[in-house]
């Protein structure tokens, strides 16, 4: 299978919204009720707020996994700051996960931190998402402790820093 990183698509919304909640709803971090499904759910308003891609199968064209790549002071920035992107709600189809489309949507926001020049690309991880932590670590993301925060009781967010050489 042949992966294209492409923009999102207003047609590929819905599959958006289906596969992220499926995503994170299968790694057990929607077991508490906080809205967070809504808001991963609102694939129209994150793509107005940054850079929405997805993963196509390029013989198919299904969409199997998407994620929202953004600037520090934006919408859904919470731990970039001034030099640095951020990428948020990295989601692949639980049908597809394991076929490379979650390391080809990070390394897709690492090569368009590395265009607008970017000194950095941060992110959160759920403290238990382990094999988030595994990929990220194999790309050379490093933790970042200082900027870890919680955004609700029991959901603790480990930020992740990968300096970039330009």
């Amino acid at each position: 299978m042949t992966l294209r990183i492409r923009p999102a698509t207003p047609a590929d919304f819905p599959a958006v919204a289906r596969l992220t909640v499926d995503a994170y709803r299968l790694d057990g971090q929607l077991a508490a009720d906080h809205g967070y499904d809504k808001k991963l759910a609102d694939v129209e308003t994150r793509a107005e707020a940054g850079e929405l891609l997805v993963a196509a199968d390029e013989s198919t064209g299904q969409v199997l996994g998407s994620v929202t790549f953004v600037l520090p002071g934006t919408a859904y920035a919470e731990v970039s700051g001034p030099g640095e992107a951020e990428f948020r709600m990295l989601a692949v189809d639980p049908a597809a996960q394991g076929r490379g489309a979650g390391e080809a949507l990070v390394r897709a926001c690492v090569e368009r931190a590395t265009a607008l020049g970017c000194q950095a690309v941060v992110i959160c991880v759920r403290s238990f998402s382990e094999p988030a932590k595994r990929l990220y670590a194999r790309l050379g993301f490093t933790r970042v402790p200082e900027r870890d925060w919680s955004p609700f009781p029991g959901v603790d967010l480990e930020a992740l820093r990968l300096p970039l050489t330009g």
